[in-house]
């Protein structure tokens, strides 16, 4: 084996059968579950655990974020809605109507991941009001990442699932 082979085997199209889809999809759920709309979940225990200074940085750091997130919406809302429509709607005919394995595991990755996305914005909507602050925005923010979390789990159980079929059926029935 050669260095060229070498590295077509390592960066091989069919993504259910390389490693490295399945790190990035663990890294990408745990990055969703960590940084619950760009704060720390840790952040979130130690002012729920604490409070005081904790629980101020909390605060300011979930408003931060959610003033950003709803100006980027208010500004570009419509058009990075369309193009993300465009971008997942040609991954998902590319992968499932023409067969290429590297765009059904993106839609499996990036699709439940705009769900999340989606869900961050509806929290950023309310946090932006100025109703939640303290141990109800713990509690949001709680929630969300139990969602998050939630998701995730679906969505690794229905991509491994998947992911099963098609090196199966590649394998075994060759197609």
């Amino acid at each position: 084996m050669n260095l060229s082979d070498s590295l077509i085997s390592t960066i091989d199209l069919g993504s259910f059968s390389n490693l490295w889809f399945w790190i990035i999809l663990a890294v990408a759920w745990s990055n969703a579950t960590h940084f619950v709309m760009g704060v720390p979940f840790d952040l979130v225990v130690r002012a729920k655990r604490k409070g005081g200074q904790d629980m101020e940085d909390l605060n300011t750091l979930a408003m931060i974020q959610a003033r950003r997130r709803m100006a980027i919406l208010r500004s570009s809302g419509p058009w990075l809605l369309a193009f993300w429509i465009s971008i997942i709607t040609f991954l998902a005919s590319l992968g499932f109507y023409y067969g290429f394995q590297l765009a059904q595991a993106l839609v499996l990755l990036l699709g439940p991941l705009t769900l999340a996305a989606w869900m961050g914005l509806r929290l950023a909507a309310k946090l932006e009001t100025g109703t939640l602050s303290d141990l109800p925005l713990v509690k949001k923010i709680t929630w969300y990442r139990v969602g998050v979390q939630s998701i995730g789990l679906l969505t690794i159980l229905v991509t491994t699932m998947w992911g099963m079929w098609q090196n199966l059926s590649v394998r075994v029935l060759g197609g």
